[in-house]
């Protein structure tokens, strides 16, 4: 019942009034992300939702477009300045999520959207995190956050999606709140978000798992076969 109905009434009025009193929050966020790192405000990319259906996700830009020379793209550790990291740390680059959950192609609490890249790279077993909507927190971001190698995190995911219940959201919008509040475990960089390193770079491609995205099977390019 909770998972079902429930949640989704809670993500609904919570991410609203979230959006209406974090308004002012929201305008000057924009407004310095103009000034200090240029247009568009907004990054876009698309990532795997619930039972892996894509949608975009929305955040404030956080890195710059330097280039080289040659006019190639620069690192992402070179591309993001000290603003950005500020962005990043105090996770204000995520308040454009609270869209996201609004409309329903996210919730407040769930296994974060990783890439779209990764889904080839999931057990059948790991897959099952799409079960549910993915969330802007979720459990495996307060056991390590961002530092957690990947196994350990999906089982993390795995876990929440398998006890999913309103007393387990609850705390971990508390511990959330607290981790924030204190910057902990939080990793501001490149791989910000990407645990240790990028999951399609550490494993192999596994092609018995037949991955959809909306209803029309994949093709991953540069994908490592297993051999």
């Amino acid at each position: 019942m909770y998972k079902k109905y429930i949640k989704r009434f809670f993500d609904i009025v919570c991410s609203g009034t979230a959006l209406i009193i974090l308004s002012p929050v929201l305008l000057i966020t924009a407004i310095l992300v103009r000034k200090k790192l240029g247009s568009p405000v907004i990054f876009k990319q698309e990532r795997p939702g619930c039972h892996e259906k894509v949608f975009s996700l929305y955040k404030f830009r956080s890195m710059t477009d330097a280039r080289d020379k040659d006019g190639n793209l620069l690192s992402d550790e070179e591309r993001l300045p000290s603003f950005g990291r500020k962005l990043r740390s105090t996770s204000l680059d995520e308040l454009p999520e609270l869209w996201n959950i609004f409309r329903g192609d996210m919730s407040i609490v769930g296994p974060r959207p990783l890439l779209v890249e990764y889904l080839p790279y999931y057990t059948d077993d790991e897959a099952h995190r799409h079960d549910v909507r993915p969330g802007l927190t979720g459990w495996a971001q307060l056991n390590g956050r961002n530092v957690t190698a990947w196994d350990e995190r999906l089982q993390q995911d795995l876990y929440y999606v398998r006890n999913c219940s309103f007393v387990l959201d609850v705390k971990i919008l508390f511990m959330t709140v607290m981790k924030v509040l204190k910057k902990s475990d939080i990793m501001v960089g490149a791989q910000h978000g990407e645990g240790h390193g990028r999951l399609d770079k550490v494993r192999h491609y596994i092609p018995q798992r037949s991955n959809l995205l909306n209803g029309d099977p994949i093709e991953i390019t540069g994908a490592k076969k297993r051999g």
